[in-house]
């Protein structure tokens, strides 16, 4: 019996294989706890296994290649149509070693263990900066209690923060329910700002360093660093594919040779695609003859601006995919 293709449904705890040999035939279906994943593996003989894309799928495909298998990884949204009926985990299990026998089948690259890290810093970060409006909203909110509406902003909780409970000597009516809030207002005041600051520092600064700090090597090595194609920027064939795969292409609904582009996919990296948009909406935020580009400029002039930070990050999707194939780094065109 010889084992050519094997379906691994994973879980927190129960582990769930599907194998098939020669001629198609089911001949390996067993349940394993997750200590025994490891233990069964080294002992069968290498084959290729098919492993659907998870936070925890990277680790089992590292640890399975160091056994000498062969992973495949594929998005979820491609096993479902070959899930016949109903859901277990023998039924996942199938549907997975079916899907990865599919000579179209797109796979997922596996991510080493220091590009997991830097996603992980990235998700931190953005859990920290929505802490951070969050308390900036709740110092605002007792603040617009007794005194007069302030400025939304960091900047603006940060002094709304300072004077919480700290002025006096005003006649009118804010002053003098702000007298009543007294030291619990103080208390709540430096409570919140405490949490506030920490919170800031940690989003603003800690938290960059891991990511965008001294990675090992030369320039190539740090771009191939934060590269989304697991260090394999030519797995796509083109700009236009790397920027479908983040989701900033139109979503197609074509028929009968009548092409329909609707609105973008927003398919593929959802972190990537927002920080691209950020980043082409703060370049829209600055525009201006003689030092933005006439495209955008002739752009802006017939689009809004989201739609037109859409297109600029389209445009910059490409330029990164060019500059992590060609290894060069950005040169700025020069204005006419």
């Amino acid at each position: 019996m010889t084992i050519i293709r094997v379906g691994l449904d994973t879980s927190k705890h129960v582990f769930q294989i599907h194998g098939v040999d020669e001629n198609e035939k089911p001949v390996l279906q067993r349940q394993l706890r997750r200590s025994e994943v490891e233990k069964f593996f080294a002992k069968l003989p290498p084959t290729r296994i098919g492993i659907e894309a998870c936070g925890a799928s990277h680790h089992w495909s590292r640890l399975l290649r160091g056994l000498g298998h062969t992973v495949m990884l594929m998005p979820p949204q491609y096993i479902k149509p070959y899930v016949k009926r109903g859901k277990n985990d023998k039924v996942d299990a199938e549907a997975i070693c079916e899907a990865m026998s599919r000579p179209t089948m797109r796979f997922v690259p596996v991510k080493s263990a220091e590009q997991q890290a830097a996603l992980t810093m990235l998700g931190v970060r953005d859990v920290l900066v929505k802490q951070r409006t969050m308390l900036i909203n709740a110092i605002r909110g007792p603040r617009g209690g007794v005194r007069r509406h302030r400025s939304q902003g960091t900047q603006a909780g940060e002094r709304a923060a300072a004077a919480l409970g700290k002025r006096r000597g005003r006649t009118d009516a804010g002053a003098r329910d702000g007298q009543h809030a007294g030291q619990p207002a103080r208390r709540a005041g430096h409570q919140v700002e405490s949490d506030r600051g920490a919170a800031d520092g940690l989003a603003s600064a800690g938290s960059d360093q891991p990511v965008l700090g001294d990675h090992p090597g030369d320039r190539a090595d740090r771009r191939r660093q934060l590269c989304p194609q697991g260090g394999r920027p030519a797995g796509f064939r083109s700009g236009r594919h790397f920027a479908s795969w983040i989701g900033i292409t139109p979503r197609e609904n074509s028929t009968a040779g009548r092409q329909k582009l609707g609105r973008i996919s927003r398919a593929g990296d959802e972190d990537l695609r927002r920080l691209l948009v950020i980043g082409a909406t703060a370049v829209i935020r600055v525009a201006k003859p003689g030092r933005t580009s006439p495209w955008l400029l002739a752009l802006l002039a017939r689009k809004s601006k989201k739609l037109a930070a859409v297109a600029l990050a389209n445009k910059m999707a490409r330029i990164i995919r060019a500059m992590m194939v060609s290894g060069e780094t950005y040169r700025r065109p020069a204005q006419a």
